[in-house]
């Protein structure tokens, strides 16, 4: 108890910040999913409460997630009903944590780092290329979609275009206010003070926000913002409004097989922009903590199963909210539980007051959000590192702007492999020669893709060599590889070419080299001292 104390100062402006970027995004996936609004906010608040609890991460925070929008409206299309769709949540959730018990956590640890860092450059970019039609006051699509091609036929790029053609004055005005106030927050004079430090930049911004659009009205010609320019929450008038908003599973669908495909679905692709958001988050995290993703599966899936049995929408841990948690400074998962606890607060008892936040003003602290994590120091630091680190790295941020966040991390994680192999291929195997002797030695795995190379160059050994054969510090040899040795073997004696083998007498795929009696074999372990490259006379 004492350590959430101790942390309290840290994690609560956290959680508002959280909470102020979760609002219009929890409204915004359920918009765009064809679902109740109030949907979204039902899975923010189970992310934030009851996934915060029992996951054992820090600082990811969890509730609807854009990329799982076009599943969730092609369901409600094909679905008799939303309580059947509720009923394919509450399945997901039962699926992912079998998953959890079954250690499929181990998933994510197979992402290279260039890979996660690009993805979090892409939201990044993502988050300021979306938001931008929002900051000048145009908002036909909804805030946090993450898709390239948009629900309203534009693209990413051509909404900016139609935005700067149907810019709203107040809006503008708004969003130059709230950039200037983040970026006058980040100055040292000002975040080195303690009461600056309690209050949030984003809260402010809010408040700032919401005065100019109230006032300015009231002192020249710009109209107000209304409508879509502001939060739309659900406003509950009473407690027994409040319980109204909750809808529960058709469970007489429990045998339709288009319910269990949907919960299948569900399933797998929550739990990969889990794991893929989890290994994202850690690496953000200063303190370099790791999550345990069996544990984090399980977490999410009572989450779903509590939020289908409710009527939420189904949850993620979701990279943009994680990310703006990570720089709010927070320190540990009570910032999360927090942040759920206000959307809770804010249905309850203050949803009237909510709603007159303007859009821009939430526009701008994402795209200072996006900006954090999309930096130009990001780009130059992996360009620094080499192509083989630069490139997987770059194509992950163009396939994920291009298309959406799964299909870019297959598309990075494919060039990344790429890399691999290149470099696997290129180190597995050493040969150095001095005059006609030759030491060719395979290093740690030699796969069938080597077979090529290694054939050229046993070849390539001249007549009346000595060729000394090191095997003995490869841990894998491909049997095509053994046979195609043993083949240099057998013909060296017609080449007047003497072969020595040094292998390992631990590893019993080193026992598949033939001991012929014209080629001389040397036995050593592992552990066997140097030796030089001279003849040895029969």
């Amino acid at each position: 108890m004492h350590q959430i104390f101790k942390k309290a100062g840290a994690d609560l402006p956290a959680a508002l910040v959280v909470f102020l970027v979760a609002l219009p995004l929890c409204l915004g996936v359920a918009q765009a999913s064809g679902a109740p609004l109030f949907s979204g906010i039902i899975a923010g608040v189970i992310g934030g409460i009851v996934i915060g609890l029992l996951s054992g991460s820090p600082l990811s925070v969890s509730g609807p997630a854009a990329g799982l929008t076009a599943i969730v409206a092609t369901a409600l299309t094909d679905l008799p009903s939303f309580n059947a769709f509720l009923l394919a949540v509450t399945l997901a959730g039962v699926i992912q944590i079998g998953l959890g018990y079954a250690k499929a956590g181990f998933i994510g640890d197979f992402v290279p780092n260039a890979v996660i860092k690009g993805m979090l450059a892409a939201i990044g970019l993502i988050l300021i290329l979306k938001e931008i039609p929002h900051l000048v006051g145009y908002d036909k699509d909804y805030m946090g979609d993450e898709s390239f091609v948009q629900p309203d036929k534009a693209n990413t790029f051509t909404e900016i275009g139609n935005a700067l053609q149907h810019s709203t004055p107040l809006a503008i005005i708004i969003s130059v206010v709230s950039l200037a106030i983040l970026l006058l927050w980040e100055r040292p004079a000002i975040a080195s003070k303690k009461i600056f430090k309690l209050l949030p930049a984003p809260l402010f911004v809010v408040l700032i926000g919401t005065a100019i659009n109230l006032i300015l009205p009231t002192k020249s010609a710009m109209p107000v913002l209304d409508g879509d320019h502001l939060v739309t929450l659900p406003v509950a008038n009473s407690i027994q409004d409040f319980f109204g908003f909750f809808i529960h599973p058709d469970f007489n669908q429990i045998l339709n097989y288009k319910v269990l495909t949907v919960a299948v679905t569900l399933a797998l692709v929550a739990s990969l922009e889990t794991l893929l958001s989890i290994e994202a988050v850690d690496k953000l995290d200063v303190y370099k903590r790791n999550t345990d993703t069996n544990r984090e599966l399980k977490a999410q899936g009572v989450g779903n199963i509590l939020s289908g049995l409710i009527g939420g929408l189904p949850i993620t841990s979701v990279i943009v909210r994680s990310s703006a948690n990570v720089n709010s400074g927070a320190k540990s998962k009570w910032s999360a539980i927090l942040h759920g606890v206000l959307l809770l607060i804010s249905v309850l008892f203050i949803a009237t007051y909510l709603n007159k936040i303007p859009m821009a003003a939430l526009a701008a602290i994402l795209i200072f959000t996006g900006y954090k994590l999309a930096k130009p120091s990001l780009f130059i630091g992996f360009f620094k590192k080499g192509y083989d680190q630069f490139l997987p790295f770059m194509v992950t941020v163009i396939a994920i702007l291009f298309s959406d966040l799964l299909k870019g991390i297959l598309v990075g994680m494919l060039v990344g492999l790429y890399f691999l192999v290149r470099s696997n291929y290129r180190s597995s195997v050493f040969i150095i020669n001095d005059k006609n002797n030759y030491l060719f030695r395979l290093r740690k795995d030699v796969s069938f893709l080597n077979k090529s190379k290694i054939k050229r160059m046993l070849e390539e050994i001249p007549e009346y060599a000595f060729v000394i054969l090191d095997a003995s510090r490869a841990d894998f040899i491909d049997k095509d590889i053994i046979e195609e040795i043993n083949n240099f073997i057998v013909s060296s004696p017609s080449r007047n070419i003497q072969v020595e083998i040094k292998k390992s007498l631990h590893k019993p795929m080193h026992l598949l080299f033939i001991n012929a009696e014209t080629v001389p074999i040397v036995e050593a372990s592992t552990e066997t001292g140097s030796y030089h490259l001279s003849p040895n006379s029969k």
